[in-house]
Order: C-alpha cells, then sequence, then structure tokens
C-alpha cells in the first residue's frame, strides 16, 4: 500500500486524508499542536468553550461528501444546527439588517434601507448564481497547474466581468450604501478587500442562499472532531504535539517528513496543509527550487491578520442573534487602513460571534460564551508591539461592545483572553501572522494562487487557504477535493 504523510491537521489536511484513506492510501497526519483543527483550535476555560474559528459553516455537502466516499454518514458524528438570520448586519446609526434566504424576509429589510434596491438585487443575484456555477461548481475543486487550464476559464471569467471588484459590482445593481457594505463585506471572511478583490467571490452570496448558514453543536471544534473519528475510522493516523522539523528530498522528489522529535515518516507522496511560505521557506529548505519558489511567494500579497476578543459573561442574550457585523462610521477608508497604509484605526468593524445563543452548552448555566473580531493589518503592514497593543485594543473593542448591545458588559465579564497577529505567528506558523494566507485577488488566484502539487518537486503536494481556491471551510474543503485527485491520479 502506498504511504502519503499530511502535514496540518486544519480542516484542508483533515480533508485531504479522509479522501485518501477512502481511497486506500496509507496516510499520517502530523499536527504540530496538542489538538487538531488548525485555525479552527478551541479552548476551554471556567466552563465556557472558545472555538477560534471559523464559526461559519457554509456549504454542508461539500463535508457530507467526505463521509459518503466511504458510505458513512456525517450525522452519525456531527449536528449541524441551521443559524437564521444568518447574520444581522448593524450600523453606528442603530439600523439593523437581517441577512437570510428567506426572500420575503430580506425583501422587506432591503425595502427597509431603500425599496428602489429590489430590482437591482434580483439582478445581483442572478449575476451571483452565474459566478457560483462557473467559479464554484465548475472550477472550485478542479486544480489549476498550468497556464492553459488558466485560459480555457478565462471566457466565463471575462464574462462575468472578474476584473471588477466585489463592491464595484455589487454597486452597479445597488445604490443603497448600507445595501453595498451588506452585499460585499463577505469576501473579508476570506481575506478579501471587498474593494480589490474579483468580482468572481460574489458567489459567496449564492452558496449561502442555496445551501444556508450552519453551526456545528458544541462548536466547530465538534466539526473537526469528527472528522478526526471518521478518519481514523478509516485506518488513517494523527500524530499530535509533534511539529515537522523538515521534508526531505532527494533530486526533485519528496522522501520523508521528519518532527522535531526526530521521528521520520517515510512517504510516496507527501502534502502540507501547513503555512505556505513556512512550507517552503522552512521544510523544504534542502531543495534548491522550493527555496526559489519561496521567494516569489514572498513578494506576493498577503491577506490581513484578526483581533480577537473571547469573553465568556454573565446572563443570557436571547436578543442577540449567532452572528452579528458591527459596522463602523468608516467602510472603504477603514478597509484602506487594514489592507493598504497598516494602520490601527480609532475605529473598527466587528464580526460578533454568539454561540451560546444556538447551544448553551458552550457556557455554564445562565451565561454565554463570545468572541469580537476585528480585522487588523498583517505584521508586515504594521509591525507594531501586540504585547502592549492588545490590551488597549481590547478594552475598545469591548467598550463598543458594550455600547451596541451589552451595556454593563465590563461588570459581566467571568472570563477572557485575546488572540493577536503575533499569535497567528507563533502558534500557527502563519507568515506575518496573516489569517487567510494569499490575499485572494484576480493576479493571485486559481493558476496565479499556490499550485496544489509542486511544479519541480513532483510528488509534494499543498492544500489550504494559500492553494486554489482558497480561504474558507469551502475553499479548504475544494482544495483538499482538487488535491486528493492528483496525488490519487499519481498514485494510480
Amino acid at each position: 500500500m502506498r504511504k502519503a504523510v499530511v502535514i496540518g491537521a486544519g480542516f484542508g489536511g483533515l480533508a485531504l486524508g479522509i479522501r485518501l484513506q477512502s481511497a486506500g492510501v496509507d496516510t499520517v497526519i502530523v499536527e504540530a499542536r496538542d489538538k487538531p483543527g488548525g485555525r479552527a483550535y478551541y479552548w476551554e476555560k471556567d466552563g465556557f468553550t472558545f472555538d477560534a474559528g471559523p464559526t461559519v459553516i457554509t456549504a454542508p455537502e461539500a463535508l457530507e461528501e467526505l463521509w459518503a466516499l466511504s458510505g458513512h454518514r456525517m450525522a452519525d458524528d456531527v449536528t449541524l444546527s441551521p443559524v437564521l438570520p444568518f447574520y444581522r448586519l448593524n450600523w453606528p446609526d442603530g439600523t439593523n439588517f437581517d441577512y437570510t434566504n428567506d426572500d420575503a424576509v430580506l425583501m422587506g429589510e432591503i425595502a427597509k434601507l431603500d425599496p428602489a434596491d429590489i430590482e437591482g438585487y434580483r439582478r445581483f443575484l442572478t449575476y451571483s448564481a452565474g459566478v457560483y456555477r462557473e467559479g464554484y461548481e465548475k472550477l472550485g475543486t478542479v486544480a489549476f497547474l498550468d497556464f492553459t487550464s488558466m485560459v480555457k476559464a478565462a471566457p466565463a471569467l471575462m464574462k462575468y466581468q472578474a476584473w471588477r471588484s466585489v463592491y464595484s459590482m455589487v454597486s452597479s445593481f445597488v445604490k443603497n450604501e448600507k445595501l453595498r457594505e451588506a452585499l460585499s463585506f463577505h469576501t473579508l471572511l476570506v481575506g478579501g478587500n471587498p474593494m480589490t478583490t474579483s468580482a468572481i467571490y460574489a458567489l459567496i452570496h449564492k452558496l449561502e442562499r442555496d445551501g444556508g448558514v450552519w453551526f456545528a453543536m458544541g462548536g466547530t471544534n465538534r466539526l473537526v472532531a469528527g472528522m478526526v473519528r471518521q478518519f481514523e475510522r478509516l485506518g488513517g493516523v494523527v500524530k499530535l504535539g509533534d511539529g515537522v522539523a523538515q521534508i526531505e528530498t532527494l533530486g526533485e522528489r519528496a522522501t520523508a517528513v521528519v518532527t522535531k522529535s526526530g521521528a521520520r515518516f517515510e512517504a510516496d507522496m507527501v502534502a502540507s496543509n501547513a503555512d505556505l511560505m513556512h512550507s517552503y521557506r522552512d521544510l523544504l529548505r534542502g531543495s534548491r527550487s522550493a527555496q526559489r519558489t519561496a521567494a516569489r511567494l514572498e513578494k506576493k500579497r498577503f491577506s490581513p491578520s484578526l483581533f480577537v476578543v473571547h469573553f465568556g459573561v454573565k446572563g443570557t442574550w436571547p436578543g442577540i442573534p449567532h452572528h452579528m457585523i458591527l459596522f463602523g462610521p468608516r467602510y472603504k477608508e477603514l478597509l484602506a487602513d487594514i489592507y493598504d497604509t497598516g494602520v490601527i484605526s480609532q475605529d473598527f468593524s466587528l464580526y460578533l460571534h454568539h454561540p451560546t445563543v444556538t447551544d448553551p452548552s458552550m457556557a455554564p448555566e445562565g451565561h454565554s460564551t463570545f468572541y469580537a473580531l476585528a480585522p487588523v493589518p498583517h505584521l508586515g503592514k504594521f509591525p507594531g508591539d501586540w504585547d502592549q497593543i492588545a490590551p488597549v485594543l481590547e478594552k475598545r473593542i469591548l467598550d463598543e461592545v458594550g455600547r451596541r448591545l451589552i451595556p454593563d458588559i465590563h461588570e459581566r465579564i467571568v472570563t477572557k483572553f485575546s488572540y493577536a497577529p503575533s499569535d497567528f505567528r507563533d502558534d500557527l506558523g502563519a507568515h506575518l501572522g496573516s489569517a487567510f494566507s494569499l490575499e485572494p485577488i484576480l493576479t493571485q488566484s486559481a493558476y496565479f494562487r499556490a499550485h496544489n502539487r509542486d511544479d519541480s518537486i513532483e510528488n509534494m503536494y499543498f492544500v489550504g487557504a494559500g492553494t486554489h481556491p482558497g480561504a474558507g471551510i469551502p475553499g479548504v474543503v475544494g482544495s483538499a477535493k482538487a488535491t486528493a485527485a492528483l496525488m490519487l491520479e499519481q498514485e494510480a
């Protein structure tokens, strides 16, 4: 039986491991941290469960397929619960907008902002369905290894004006500024600036409308645990708490993976779900071709980082929905601060996660679990001292949540901690502390993204946010499907 080693037990690594093991490839997943999940790590503190993220689950059918490959059911390992509304969007002037796939409710919400935009929204939905069909259904799980594959995709990309930004495209359909923000903010969930990310990413709207938004009961960590269970059920092995020190190569082949403890795993194929730059620059340091690739990657644009405040509070909040977006007073200007000038602004926009409104078991009785997430510049744009900045920004974020939703928040807090760009760098090996790897602009998408198989090392593969199609759970699970197809083709 042929052997594969997968580096990293994030969503991409686990999804790839399940696909390989389902096809009869003897697979070991090696993970540096004490728990699987990668960015979907979790903490238990003072009776509260805190998911690191990602906490928005879409395209459940892509996950269910991982079980169906071997005749199993995801529902036996994971309970997904629908989240409605998908998000409540809130602006500083008190305006709320409940974002949902209930057409009657959604039209009512649009009418509250501007009835004249209802027709424009319907045209946007038609556009979103088109890019979903071309960009996700046809291309989302297919590897782009050569320029010819990009040329074949070009007519569809041109038809849907892929060179335009999501915000620009949305603005061509609707006029109300709040609605423009409501229909363009989604790119931030995959690390993209709505002002520069390709309009193709408008497909996220259709993805959510068709498949819904879901939550794994017990937290995203329970979805990770279910994936581990499925992988191990098929005979796969997960090694935790032992980071990879080096990928050994001989000529243009990867031969083995060596961990920091000295364990050595020989392999016919190696795949990395670790950070792209870390993989090429550090783990493949013995390969000259990999060092050339690392030098090219370093010049690319990387997504911003995140600052996340986790807090457990006394009291329950049935009026605060599971997902909220708290927009700040600025949109375009704030995005420019984050993506371009590298400024930690006085104002911010927040994603507020409130899982206990769906699953009270994630906090002690009579208490609630939250996190508030603010996009911030990566360490290359803003190389500040996060040990000093974190307490200041944490207080400002909690003050804002208090001002808009929980007036006596500071008196109610039982436990809290924050997670900064420096933690993404130190815990996850993330280049520049980026939370989403390469920025999803058109010139860094598909063929122009890191390839699912290395161009020179013939049995070295990549999976996860840095490869095609990109970040987010559907993206990394899709990358696993594309990468697995290449590996099984080699295996055959």
